[in-house]
């Protein structure tokens, strides 16, 4: 297993249980294959362009261990989801 690390950002009209909606459908598709090690919530930030008309939102990090497979369902599960404005994923060497 590999360790990553994914920055979600998603809309600043979010409140608090929507937010966690989405976290646990996230931690559910890593789940069936690896392991959640931490999710960091780090609250509204401004953005550095707007993302669908949108000047602020929220952003969260996971970082879990999980296999490449799994990489790929997450990243399509996230591109389906409408509360996700934007993602990205990457391989932690530590």
């Amino acid at each position: 297993m590999n360790k990553y690390e994914t920055v979600i950002i998603l809309g600043k009209n979010l409140n608090e249980k929507e937010i966690d909606e989405v976290n646990n459908k996230l931690v559910d598709v890593i789940k069936q294959d690896g392991k959640v090690e931490q999710i960091e919530k780090l609250g509204l930030k401004k953005l550095a362009y707007e993302i669908r008309k949108q000047k602020e939102a929220y952003y969260v990090v996971l970082t879990y261990k999980t296999i490449p497979d799994t990489i790929r369902e997450l990243e399509r599960v996230m591109r389906i989801t409408d509360e996700i404005l934007k993602f990205i994923t990457v391989r932690r060497d530590d």
